[in-house]
Order: structure tokens, then C-alpha cells, then sequence
């Protein structure tokens, strides 16, 4: 590949959704390759923060197809603002989220550690699809409603995953409430 020199790279506006999903994609598949995991793994033994190395490959990526490093991690941090209401990007950029930290738990955790976290992360995303098929019956008013309730529920616990969650009685509430005078 040619050396890109600074005043090539993009540094100005804010990501397409297409580099964006070109971004997540090539990420997940370095992050799945062995020596990646080793490197990142090294890094924890060396006692560096494993988020810093995924952060490295990013930045990699980044010049790759011609980022500015320093945008792209910036643009990184505007995605839920500006694709807000882009429901696929947003999907996949919650899966490349999980991916890093999938990533970063591997390097820094014991084997059978990283096997129940998976275990448990892998359970939990069941019960999201579930919850997410038993909304899609629901009016989309309804629907925003329960989205609403379940961001104040996240909020309350602080973002912990097991938050992620409305079980059908919970969602049953919701729509009651919003049905009641």
C-alpha cells in the first residue's frame, strides 16, 4: 500500500456509513484472527490496558482507507448523534462495541472466566431478541414507549447489562400505562 501523507488523509465532516460499516467489519475480522488475539493478549501481559491495542488496530484500520486516526476515533464518539435514527448502523455499531470489549475480556480474563462471560453475554442477547420480537407486535408509538422505559431503566442501573431486559410483564405495564387515562 502507498504511504498515505497527513494532507491526504480525511480529517474533516464526519464518517459515511459506509466507512463506517467498512470500519466495523474489518474490525471484527482482525480482532478473530489469532495473532491479533495474541497481540492484544501480549499487551495485557505487558501490562497495558487491552483497550488501548484495540484501539491501535482502529487507528490501523483508520489509515488503511485513508482516516485521519485521530478523526475516525473522534467520529466514533458522534455516531449515536448523528445516526441516531439509522437503526441498522446503530445495530452494528453496538456489535462492534461488543466486539471490542468481547475482544479486550478475552486478553485480560482467565479462560474459563471469558467462557461463563460469553456464556452469560451470549444468554443475554437471547433474551434481547426475544424481547425485541414480542415489541415488533406492538404499535410503533407503543413500541417508542418501551424503548423509552427501558433507556430509564438502563440509566437507573447505570448501564449494567443485565438492565438490557424488559420481560413481557414489564412490557405489558408500559403499554397499559400508556393506554390508561
Amino acid at each position: 500500500m502507498a504511504s498515505n501523507t497527513s494532507s491526504a488523509l480525511q480529517d474533516t465532516g464526519m464518517l459515511s456509513k459506509d466507512q463506517l460499516l467498512r470500519l466495523f467489519a474489518r474490525f471484527s475480522a482482525l480482532t478473530s484472527q489469532p495473532e491479533v488475539k495474541k497481540r492484544i493478549r501480549d499487551a495485557v501481559k505487558d501490562k497495558q490496558e487491552a483497550v488501548a491495542v484495540t484501539t491501535a488496530i482502529q487507528e490501523e484500520i483508520f489509515l488503511e482507507m485513508g482516516i485521519d486516526p485521530r478523526f475516525g476515533i473522534s467520529c466514533l464518539g458522534k455516531i449515536n448523534s448523528v445516526y441516531e435514527n439509522d437503526q441498522e448502523l446503530m445495530i452494528q455499531f453496538y456489535g462492534f462495541v461488543a466486539k471490542e470489549e468481547m475482544a479486550c475480556d478475552e486478553a485480560e480474563l482467565e479462560p474459563d472466566e471469558y467462557a461463563e462471560k460469553s456464556r452469560i453475554q451470549h444468554q443475554l442477547q437471547e433474551q434481547q431478541l426475544e424481547m425485541l420480537k414480542h415489541m415488533r407486535k406492538f404499535h410503533p408509538d407503543d413500541q417508542s414507549a418501551i424503548l423509552e422505559a427501558l433507556h430509564k431503566q438502563m440509566e437507573n442501573a447505570n448501564f449494567d447489562n443485565s438492565s438490557t431486559v424488559l420481560n413481557f410483564d414489564q412490557i405489558q405495564e408500559i403499554i397499559q400505562k400508556r393506554v390508561a387515562p
